[in-house]
C-alpha cells in the first residue's frame, strides 16, 4: 500500500531539461515544487569528469547514460497488420537515464523552427491549395505562432549560451546568417564555433551551387560565458565528445551546466532521484489531478499529493503516462478520434559520403554542432508545386566526431575486415567527409502510439505500442534531398560521392535520431489535440504535458530549443495566468 507524503504545490515527472526549466521558474515564483526522476542523480564533476568522460566503449557503444529495457521498453511494429514486439536493445533511439535526461548527451544543435512549420497545414493550403497535400499525410497546425515563441526561443539560447550568427534580426537580413530563419529580436550570445577545413570547403561549394550557407547555431560555447542565471560555461575545447557522452568541460549546454546549480540550492525545490512515476491520479470525475503515485529503488510506493502536476519525462513516457492513468481520450486509428497517441512522428535522414585525394580534415577536431549549413531546402522555402511531396530538409557539413570504433569511413566495395579494410580504414580516415540532410517527419492516421494488449513492464503496466513507418512522401522529400547534397558534393571536387538513401521499411534495430515527437500534441481543437497552446490538458487543466510529445509533426531540424522555448511558455502562462485563475487557459 502507497504511503502518503505531505502536499506540495507543484509534481514535476522528471528533471531533463523542461523539468528543470520549470522548476526553476516556478520556485522563483515562489512555489514548492518536488521534482521525481526515474534515473540517478549525474553531476558533471563526478560523473563526467575529464579524467575517463572521453571513454568511446563505455558510452558510445554500451550506452552507459542511457535507459535500459529492463527499467522500461515498448513494442514496435510498422503497421497495424503486424504483431507488435518488446523492444530489446534501444538502437533506431536512445532515450536518456538520470538527472539531465537527453540534456546530457545531446550535440547541442539548437535550431528554431520556421515560421511556416507551426502553420503546417494553413500554409501549404494558402500557398499551393489543398490537393498539394497527400491524403496520408495528417498534419496540423500547432495552435501558435513564430511570433508567440520568438521571446522563448530568445530565453532558451540565452540560457544555453548559444553560438552563432542570426539571420534575421526584426526583420533585417544579417550577412552571413541564416536568410530563410524566422525574425529575431537579437543575435545569438556567443559567435559562431570556430569552423574546421571541411565545412568551409561545404560553404564555398555550396555558394557555388547557388545556395546560401551559415555556421550550425550551436550550445556548445565558443566563448567563456556567464548566462542570466550566473552559472559560468567554459569555451569549447573541440574534443568531439559531445553526442552520447556528458561534457567534462562545463562547454556543452545542459541542465547541469545552465541550471541545476542554482535549482539545487533553493530550499523550496526537491529531487527525488531512482523513483519511477507509476501513474497520474485522480479525482473520483477524473477531471483533476490530486498528485502522483510513484516506486523508489527499494520497491516501496509513495503518494505525493500536489496541486499541479508537470509531465516533463522523454516523449514515449509522457504519452504513456497519460495513457496508463486513463488522461484524454487515447487515439483510435480506425475512426481517427481521440488524441493521446495521435500524430507520432520522428525524423528523415539521408547522407552522402565523399573521398578526397591528397586532403586532411582533421576530423577529430569537433564538437556536437560545429559545421555549415543550408536552408535552402527546408521547410517550404523552395517551390513544391511540381515535386509530387511537402516537407523538407537541412542540409550540412558537421562532422561530430571522428572517434576510432565508429568513425571508419572506406569507399563502397571495400572488405568489412582483414589487411585491405585497415588500409581503406588509414587512407580516408582524414580524408573524407559526409554531408546529413535532416529532414522533416510528417504525420499520417496510422502511425500512432497506444497501450500494447499483451506485454507489460516490470510493474505491471501495459507497455506502450508504437506504431510507425515512413510515408512515402518523406521517402520521396528526403531522397530528394539526397541528390541535392550529392550536387553539392560535385562542387567540392569530391573523387567520389555515395548517396545513402532513406528506405522503407522502417527499421528500429540501427541508430537513425532520438527525435522522437507528438502523441500528446498540441493545437487549438481538443477533438485533434491533447494539449492546449500552453500544454495543458484539455481534459484535467492541473496537468501540463511538456516535451516533443506536443509537436503535430516533426520539422526539419532538432527539436530541442523548440521543446524548451515551449517549456517556458508554459512557465510563463502558470506564472502569470494559471496561478491566479486555476482552469482551463482556453475555452474547449
Amino acid at each position: 500500500m502507497a504511503r502518503k507524503l505531505p502536499r506540495r504545490d507543484v509534481v514535476i515527472v522528471g528533471l531533463g531539461w523542461t523539468g528543470s526549466i520549470l522548476a526553476n521558474e516556478l520556485t522563483d515564483e515562489g512555489l514548492d515544487v518536488v521534482a521525481i526522476e526515474r534515473g540517478p542523480w549525474r553531476n558533471t564533476a563526478t560523473d563526467f569528469n575529464a579524467g575517463y568522460m572521453q571513454d568511446e566503449l563505455r558510452y558510445a557503444i554500451r550506452k552507459d547514460l542511457f535507459l535500459r529495457p529492463a527499467q522500461n521498453t515498448l513494442t514496435f511494429r510498422n503497421n497495424i497488420d503486424q504483431e507488435a514486439l518488446p523492444v530489446r536493445d534501444f538502437g533506431s533511439f536512445l532515450p536518456g537515464n538520470g538527472v539531465g535526461g537527453a540534456g546530457v548527451h545531446w550535440n547541442g544543435q539548437t535550431w528554431r523552427f520556421l515560421p511556416s512549420d507551426f502553420r503546417c497545414r494553413s500554409h501549404l493550403v494558402e500557398r499551393y491549395g489543398a490537393k498539394i497535400i497527400p491524403d496520408e499525410l495528417a498534419i496540423q497546425d500547432w495552435g501558435v505562432t513564430y511570433e508567440e515563441m520568438e521571446p522563448y526561443y530568445d530565453k532558451f539560447e540565452y540560457l544555453a549560451g548559444t553560438s552563432g550568427k542570426a539571420g534575421n534580426i526584426n526583420g533585417k537580413l544579417q550577412e552571413g546568417g541564416n536568410p530563410f530563419e524566422g525574425s529575431r529580436a537579437r543575435d545569438y550570445p556567443l559567435p559562431p564555433l570556430e569552423m574546421p577545413y571541411g565545412p568551409m570547403l561545404f560553404a564555398q561549394g555550396a555558394r557555388e551551387a547557388g545556395y546560401h550557407p551559415f555556421p550550425q547555431p550551436a550550445s556548445n560555447a565558443s566563448r567563456n560565458y556567464t548566462n542570466p542565471l550566473g552559472i559560468e560555461m567554459g569555451a569549447c575545447s573541440y574534443c568531439g565528445f559531445c553526442e552520447r557522452f556528458g561534457c567534462a568541460n562545463y562547454s556543452k549546454a545542459s541542465p547541469q551546466t545552465t541550471i541545476l546549480p542554482v535549482l539545487m540550492r533553493k530550499p523550496n525545490f526537491e529531487c527525488r532521484t531512482n523513483s519511477e512515476v507509476v501513474r497520474i491520479n485522480l479525482d473520483r470525475l477524473g477531471t483533476r489531478a490530486t498528485g502522483v503515485t510513484y516506486v523508489d529503488a527499494q520497491g516501496q510506493e509513495w503518494e505525493q499529493p500536489g496541486d499541479l502536476v508537470l509531465i516533463c519525462a522523454f516523449i514515449l513516457f509522457n504519452v504513456h503516462l497519460m495513457l496508463v492513468s486513463g488522461i484524454g481520450k487515447p487515439y483510435d486509428p480506425k475512426t481517427a478520434t481521440g488524441a493521446v497517441g495521435r500524430n507520432y512522428a520522428y525524423q528523415t535522414f539521408a547522407k552522402v559520403e565523399m573521398f578526397f585525394d591528397n586532403k586532411n580534415f582533421n576530423p577529430f577536431i569537433s564538437t556536437g554542432a560545429m559545421g555549415q549549413c543550408i536552408d535552402d531546402f527546408n521547410g517550404d522555402n523552395f517551390d513544391h508545386s511540381s515535386l509530387g511531396f511537402v516537407g523538407g530538409a537541412g542540409i550540412m557539413c558537421a562532422g561530430t566526431n571522428a572517434r576510432p570504433i565508429l568513425m571508419r569511413p572506406t569507399p563502397p566495395g571495400t572488405p568489412r575486415w582483414g589487411s585491405t579494410w585497415k588500409k581503406a580504414t588509414a587512407d580516408n580516415y582524414l580524408s573524407s567527409l559526409y554531408l546529413n540532410a535532416q529532414g522533416s517527419s510528417y504525420a499520417t492516421r496510422g502511425n500512432y502510439l497506444d497501450l500494447d494488449p499483451t506485454y507489460k513492464d516490470r510493474l505491471g503496466r501495459p507497455l506502450l505500442r508504437m506504431t510507425f513507418d515512413f510515408p512515402d512522401n518523406d521517402i520521396r522529400m528526403i531522397n530528394y534531398m539526397a541528390d541535392k547534397a550529392a550536387g553539392i558534393g560535385k562542387h567540392m571536387n569530391a573523387r567520389q560521392i555515395v548517396p545513402h538513401y532513406q528506405k522503407k521499411p522502417y527499421d528500429v534495430v540501427p541508430y537513425q535520431s532520438t527525435h522522437n515527437t507528438g502523441g500528446a500534441i498540441m493545437g487549438s481543437d481538443p477533438a485533434t489535440s491533447a494539449v492546449n497552446k500552453y500544454l495543458q490538458s484539455w481534459d484535467v487543466p492541473n496537468v501540463f504535458v511538456v516535451g516533443a510529445s506536443a509537436f503535430p509533426q516533426n520539422a526539419g531540424y532538432n527539436p530541442n530549443d523548440t521543446v524548451c522555448a515551449l517549456a517556458f511558455k508554459a512557465a510563463d502562462a502558470i506564472r502569470t495566468r494559471y496561478l491566479k485563475n486555476e482552469g482551463p487557459l482556453v475555452p474547449a
